[in-house]
């Protein structure tokens, strides 16, 4: 029982530490960052704030809407169930509360770790126009932004203790609309690319945040997290006694 709480644990701590650093490297390429993230990366770049404090309060943001989408559905099911079945659905509403809840100081933990990378990792780009040399290396460390963002979601999510807001929300969304969370994790993508590429036009005139690597990331993250899970996945589930 120790062994496999000691790697439910590890497992993801681990993720959540590599898929901090795989946001913020995302961050340095230039290229555009993670669509998650683009919303509060534009608000501190555009009003010289402070990147890990913007993302603690979009992630807060999420959680709010979680916990109205999830009263929302319980509202519905409980309507619709009655009887014994509304009970069991207020103690289920109970649990699905804490565990967003729970999320807030898990962001404030997980932001912490942005400011930290953030800090310690330099900028792949310059001012001007890059030579070829920094662009492969830019394009270098966006495709290793990527990969760590991939990884880091998969062991933080197979393990299937307290989800990143970032993903908690897609999957309220998810079960409010009755969509999968695939389409439903690309269309709140697509939204906070929208969302990012209106404000930094109305504020500064021009896309601040948003690029070709913000489009990669769409891509590439859900297809590592495919490979990811493919080679590692039941290995992980053995070691951390996580049912499927």
């Amino acid at each position: 029982m120790r062994h496999t709480v000691f790697y439910r644990v590890l497992f993801y701590a681990a993720g959540l530490l590599i898929l901090a650093l795989g946001l913020t490297l995302n961050t340095k390429t230039g290229l555009g960052v993670s669509p998650i993230i683009s919303v509060a990366y534009s608000i501190s770049e555009i009003f010289d704030q402070n990147f890990g404090n913007m993302t603690l309060a979009l992630y807060s943001t999420f959680v709010v809407i979680e916990m109205i989408l999830h009263l929302i559905r319980n509202f519905r099911y409980r309507k619709a169930g009655g009887g014994v079945l509304a009970q069991v659905g207020k103690k289920d509403l109970k649990w699905i509360l804490l565990m967003d809840f729970l999320q807030i100081p898990l962001s404030i933990l997980f932001t912490r770790f942005l400011n930290i990378f953030n800090v310690l990792l330099p900028a792949f780009y310059s001012d001007g126009n890059s030579t070829a040399g920094e662009m492969a290396v830019r394009i270098a460390f966006l495709i290793l932004a990527i990969v760590f963002t991939g990884i880091g979601a998969a062991m933080s999510l197979n393990m299937r203790l307290v989800p990143n807001p970032g993903d908690g929300i897609v999957q309220a969304i998810s079960d409010t609309i009755h969509k999968s969370v695939g389409f439903t994790k690309n269309c709140f993508d697509l939204t906070n690319i929208l969302i990012t590429t209106c404000f930094s036009i109305f504020f500064v005139g021009h896309i601040v945040g948003v690029g070709i690597g913000t489009l990669l990331a769409m891509v590439g993250v859900g297809r590592t997290i495919a490979v990811f899970n493919h080679i590692t996945y039941e290995k992980m589930k053995q070691l951390s006694g996580v049912e499927a």
